[in-house]
């Protein structure tokens, strides 16, 4: 069998042409047999017809596989010098020929400097993408925070707007004077506690 890869073959068929003779290489040996097969059988019939034959089926097998043996070596022959044939004039591509998907090589060509200046560019911009990938990661990120902050911002707000709520219960409309109110309130109800501390601690005491 041929050891060129015909890479450009291969591309166009979707397949090496090696394996392409290699099936009909097998597919003539196995034709070969079957045929061996069938004619040994029908050898055996006609023996069977003749009376008192000589011929005993053990020489039919050996007849047969010594046949089927130089069949084989004349076919392997022949069949080296068809796959040349087929591999040089059937299966390959000419050098002149170029495929449709390998057009614009033709219609744009460029030198190997340029080739290698365009996978410098591409790896730039691959390393441009994953940087923008991560600022806008970091974007969500901070909006994610900021949403926190905001909800955090809404409920304190809303604390703020009951304090008022409960300052214009007690006759305070203004904001600062109900965080007073309520601070004097606080003071008033610390004072109350140390009281009864001290209180409780003079009982224990007598």
């Amino acid at each position: 069998m041929s050891v060129d890869p015909m890479t450009y073959e291969t591309q166009f068929f979707g397949f090496t042409p090696q394996t392409c003779m290699l099936r009909i290489y097998i597919a003539f040996q196995d034709y070969l047999f079957e045929v061996m097969q069938a004619v040994e059988q029908v050898i055996l019939k006609k023996l069977d017809g003749i009376p008192n034959s000589e011929i005993s089926p053990v020489q039919i097998r050996k007849c047969t596989e010594k046949f089927l043996s130089f069949m084989k070596g004349r076919f392997d022959n022949l069949f080296v010098k068809m796959e040349q044939l087929f591999l040089q004039w059937i299966l390959r591509i000419p050098p002149n020929i170029l495929l449709p998907e390998d057009k614009s090589q033709e219609m744009h060509p460029y030198s190997e400097e340029e080739f290698r200046l365009l996978q410098k560019e591409i790896e730039q911009l691959q390393e441009k993408y994953k940087a923008e990938l991560c600022t806008k990661q970091a974007l969500l990120a901070e909006l994610e925070e900021q949403k926190i902050v905001q909800a955090k911002l809404k409920q304190t707000l809303a604390l703020f707007d009951e304090l008022e709520n409960v300052g214009r219960d007690h006759g305070t409309s203004d904001f600062r004077e109900s965080l007073v109110f309520l601070v004097q309130n606080s003071r008033k109800l610390q004072n109350i506690r140390d009281n009864v501390e001290k209180e409780s601690k003079r009982l224990k005491i007598s």
